[in-house]
């Protein structure tokens, strides 16, 4: 394996960057990102089956759980995802992206399969776990992927709508656990074994797919690989001369470093004064959007349950226009974040969610909501939270070197899931045991202001990344 010598020069000029960053979006770009990010929707997959089943797991003909051990499972698979993104994304790093992506997938595909197989709680949590690890590994993989090889000038757009997908997920995922524990199909014994397999059939297929996916010209040139990176770039040049036989040519050049040191010691540049701004803005969305997802989405079906004398079954039916507001929000923002640009529409993505939200929790508090009501405003503070939360992921993977960049991806994940994350249930969890509404709107009130100084922050401090190459930006 070629490498750059200790010798050689610390920069470079190339012009394979502005090659891909110029191509018009072609078949081969939809086929890569279709391979690449169908991560986001198994991972909602996993978050839908997971929920649906967790009464099932309770039952005695099944594991015969308790709401103490479902907590333990729960928190086995967080653990998992931000072990497994800081352990596959110091290694995605090191060893490439093409390796990793097909590792973390198979990670998950084996995990997944050993949870259907498990019979008992030790099991069945180190299997969730292992579950996890493969989808954490898989987000800082495919997230630099995906940022490598999208052209800048649609590198937002495409990252939000790729992102949103988990919500698709989640949705089957909920039809599918209560499609397969009905009794016509195959009830509570044998039907939460074959929910956790349901992935199988997208995962060994997008197997395959992601043989076609080349390495990241990229990484490959920071490594010393040019012949390589030069390589992979003609060959997705043929690929899309199909669909537009004339490409503009490239007359200029960017400047890139060698990754010469280890990527513990590369990690440093977080700290310079170049960087530790943008760590500093990246760690408050990251957080911002960890803590209002996970309190909310926590909170939200108790809430209809006491207040509202929902229903547990109805619940989950609520539940649904919810998670597809999610995935339609990006769907319609997406184009302005190439447009507009990243300062302006991550900032009032983050400003709206929580100004619709706190309306929302005063309407709450005086009891002037109806069940729809409530679902709808929820619903449309979720329409602006989703492109808050996808925006906050794309600034990570967009301000850091390309030497550290799937790092970067994985410290602030687990960073923010872990303080954040972990955090807002926990506080929501003390509120909802009071019989009033009064302490849930203070929670809901805090959630509210959180997402709006994380729109401040990044109005003030926000990199204007749209439509710049990865070079450029860093």
């Amino acid at each position: 394996m070629a490498t750059a010598t200790s010798t050689a020069p610390a920069e470079f000029e190339t012009d394979l960057p502005p090659r891909l960053d110029r191509l018009p979006w072609s078949r081969w770009h939809l086929r890569m990102v279709t391979a690449l990010g169908i991560t986001f929707l198994l991972d909602g997959l996993e978050g839908g089956v997971g929920g649906s089943l967790s009464g099932a797991l309770k039952s005695s003909s099944t594991l015969h759980f308790t709401d103490a051990q479902l907590g333990i499972t729960s928190t086995g698979y967080l653990l998992g995802t931000v072990l497994g993104a800081l352990l596959f994304g110091y290694l995605a790093d090191r060893f490439g992206r093409k390796t990793l992506f097909t590792v973390t997938l198979a990670v998950y595909v084996c995990s997944t399969a050993a949870t259907a197989l498990s019979w008992n709680l030790a099991t069945f949590t180190l299997c969730r776990l292992l579950t996890g690890a493969g989808i954490g590994g898989e987000y800082t993989a495919i997230n630099s992927a995906i940022d490598e090889l999208i052209p800048a000038r649609m590198r937002g757009a495409a990252n939000l709508i790729i992102g949103s997908t988990f919500w698709i997920g989640v949705i089957l995922g909920s039809l599918v656990a209560v499609g397969f524990l009905s009794p016509a199909v195959f009830g509570l014994r044998l039907g939460w074994r074959f929910a956790f397999l349901s992935g199988l059939p997208i995962a060994a297929v997008v197997i395959f797919a992601r043989r076609h996916i080349p390495e990241s010209p990229r990484w490959l040139l920071t490594h010393g690989r040019h012949a390589e990176a030069a390589a992979v770039v003609d060959e997705i040049e043929a690929h899309v001369r199909l669909q537009h036989p004339d490409l503009a040519p490239v007359e200029h050049t960017v400047s890139m470093r060698y990754a010469r040191e280890g990527t513990f010691h590369r990690l440093g540049v977080l700290f310079t004064p170049r960087y530790r701004g943008r760590a500093a803005l990246c760690l408050v969305l990251t957080m911002a959007q960890s803590f209002f997802y996970n309190s909310v989405f926590f909170s939200s079906t108790l809430v209809l349950l006491r207040f509202y004398g929902v229903s547990a079954a109805h619940a989950g039916v609520l539940f649904l226009p919810l998670a597809l507001t999610n995935f339609i929000g990006p769907v319609l923002l997406s184009r302005l974040f190439d447009t507009v640009g990243r300062r302006t529409m991550i900032s009032l993505n983050f400003i709206l969610t929580g100004l619709v939200f706190a309306v929302s929790d005063v309407l709450f508090l005086h009891g002037r909501l109806s069940v729809v009501g409530q679902a709808s405003w929820w619903a449309a503070s979720f329409f602006f939270a989703a492109s808050a939360g996808g925006s906050a992921y794309l600034t990570t993977s967009e301000l850091f070197p390309q030497s550290v960049r799937a790092s970067a991806i994985a410290i602030f994940y687990a960073v923010g899931t872990l303080l954040a994350g972990v955090l807002g249930p926990v506080i929501f969890g003390a509120l909802l045991t009071k019989e009033t509404r009064q302490p849930i709107f203070y929670g809901f009130l805090v959630s509210a202001a959180v997402m709006v100084l994380a729109g401040i922050v990044q109005a003030i401090w926000g990199v204007a990344a749209e439509q710049k190459s990865l070079e450029e930006i860093c």
